[in-house]
């Protein structure tokens, strides 16, 4: 997993496992249409009730071998505690202007987990901070130009900017997601039961993708929100491609 390689698309995530929960298919998708794609933990789940950091370090390289991404990257902010405090912008930052993404997924503000609404909001500040010449100059890294950022939704009262048709990617996407073991329901496991680590778990995660597929016609899809105006080239090609749904 390269540090040093520029990417057009990285992920930031608060968990190692959040980013293939939540577009793991997007992700594939994007490498399946020659994009050079990362993701970034900003912990190393050290808070999780199931697994060690350790665990999930190994289970993070394994997920991004199936989803061929070309970086795994980890900030190792405090997992529980993720605030937009100058050092946690400082290391966020940095990171983005050693692979100078165009474009950023995060999670969406209104997450209801705290890290992940905590994500968030480091990531729309950090993406403007790192386009500023004079921010973090002495390092010698270069600003960005600022990234477009695409929020993960998962709360049904936000109704998606666009969906993102997966249907090619959806099995492989459950095997990024259960490349993450520790984490989900096993027979033999003697570790405490969490909400994700439920034995219908994973079989939610595969109707949600067919419920977002439904509504844009197609078998399985993921869901994003984006806050600024979209510049679309071709309206009528764009909603074109939805027409089927309505016959």
């Amino acid at each position: 997993m390269s540090t040093e390689v520029q990417l057009d698309v990285v992920a930031v995530f608060s968990h190692p496992d959040d980013a293939e929960l939540t577009m793991a298919g997007t992700l594939l998708k994007l490498k399946a249409l020659g994009y050079r794609t990362g993701v970034l933990d900003m912990t190393r789940g050290e808070m999780g009730t199931r697994g060690t950091p350790e665990i999930r370090a190994k289970e993070s390289l394994d997920a991004a071998g199936i989803m061929g991404l070309n970086a795994r990257l980890n900030l190792e902010q405090p997992d529980g505690h993720i605030t937009s405090n100058a050092e946690t912008q400082q290391a966020l930052i940095r990171t983005l202007r050693r692979h100078r993404p165009k474009v950023l997924f995060t999670s969406h503000w209104d997450d209801p987990h705290p890290d992940h609404a905590a994500t968030c909001r480091v990531v729309r500040e950090v993406a403007r901070l790192a386009t500023m010449r004079r921010y973090d100059e002495e390092v010698g890294l270069q600003a960005i130009k600022m990234p477009m950022i695409a929020h993960a939704v998962y709360s049904r009262l936000v109704i998606p900017s666009f969906i993102v048709d997966v249907s090619e990617f959806a099995e492989k996407k459950m095997e990024a997601i259960r490349a993450h073991a520790s984490q989900f329901y096993s027979a033999d496991s003697k570790e405490p039961t969490t909400r994700i680590a439920e034995k219908g778990f994973l079989s939610q995660i595969e109707d949600r993708m067919r419920y977002y597929g439904s509504l844009i016609g197609v078998d399985a899809g993921e869901p994003f929100y984006v806050r600024e105006a979209l510049n679309i080239e071709d309206p009528i090609a764009l909603l074109t491609r939805s027409m089927n749904i309505y016959s």
